[in-house]
C-alpha cells in the first residue's frame, strides 16, 4: 500500500499536493498544532519524503506562504489593466483581491493570519508581500491623481499612505467577508469601493477634508 501511495510522479506536482495539503491542515488547525504526520497523510505520501522534499516543518510552512503570497498578487496585477480608467482599475484589482481570499480561504488564512502570529521569519514573509502590494496600489493612486482632470501630484508620504490604508481595509473585510455566509466577492469589493473610492474619487478632484478651523 505505501508504494501505491508514492507512485512516481514529477517533483513539481508532487510539491503541489504536499503544499495544498499543509496550506488546508495549518489553516484549519493552526501552524503550531499542525501534524506531519497528518499533512503527509492527505498528501498521500509518507512523512519522511515531506521532510525529502520541504526539509523541515518551518520550511514546509514557508513554501506555503510564499507560494500564497505568489498567486495572490499574480491575480490582482493580471486584473489591473492600464488601458481602464482610473476606478476601474481600482475595481478590477480589489474584485480580483476578493476574488481569490474568497476561492482560497486556507490560502489566505494561511498568509494573513497564521504567518503574522508564528515568529519573525514568517511574519517577514507575510511583509514582504504587504510591501509588494503597497507598491503596487502606491502606483496606480499616483497614477490615477496624474490622470485626473486637475492633473494632481499628490505627495509621496500621502499616496502610500492611502495605498496602506486601503491594503488594510481590503485585508480586514476579506477576513469579515470570509466569515458570512453567502457573502461574495462581488459583495466585498463594492463595499469597499464605496468606502475608498467616494474619497479617492473627491481627493483627485481636489477636494481635501481638513480639519475644522477651532477643532
Amino acid at each position: 500500500m505505501g508504494g501505491g501511495r508514492t507512485r512516481r510522479m514529477p517533483r513539481a506536482e508532487r510539491e503541489r499536493q504536499m503544499l495544498d495539503a499543509a496550506v488546508q491542515i495549518i489553516a484549519r488547525h493552526g501552524y503550531a498544532a499542525a501534524s506531519m504526520d497528518e499533512i503527509a497523510e492527505l498528501a498521500g505520501v509518507s512523512k519522511p519524503l515531506v521532510y525529502l522534499y520541504l526539509n523541515s516543518k518551518d520550511d514546509l510552512f514557508t513554501a506555503c506562504i510564499r507560494r500564497e503570497a505568489a498567486a495572490l498578487t499574480r491575480a490582482v496585477r493580471a486584473a489591473v489593466r492600464s488601458a481602464l480608467p482610473a476606478d476601474r482599475r481600482l475595481w478590477a484589482g480589489v474584485l480580483a483581491f476578493f476574488t481569490y481570499t474568497a476561492e482560497h480561504p486556507d490560502g489566505w488564512t494561511v498568509l494573513h493570519l497564521q504567518a503574522r502570529t508564528h515568529g519573525p521569519r514568517f511574519a517577514a514573509e507575510a511583509d514582504a508581500v504587504r510591501a509588494e502590494m503597497t507598491a503596487f496600489v502606491t502606483r496606480l493612486i499616483a497614477t490615477a491623481a496624474r490622470e485626473s482632470p486637475h492633473s494632481r501630484d499628490l505627495p509621496a508620504r500621502e499616496t502610500e499612505g492611502l495605498a496602506v490604508a486601503l491594503i488594510g481595509a481590503a485585508e480586514s473585510l476579506a477576513d469579515w467577508t470570509n466569515t458570512i455566509p453567502a457573502a461574495t466577492a462581488v459583495q466585498a469589493a463594492t463595499t469597499l469601493m464605496n468606502f475608498a473610492w467616494s474619497g479617492l474619487g473627491d481627493l483627485m478632484s481636489g477636494e481635501q477634508w481638513t480639519e475644522p478651523v477651532g477643532a
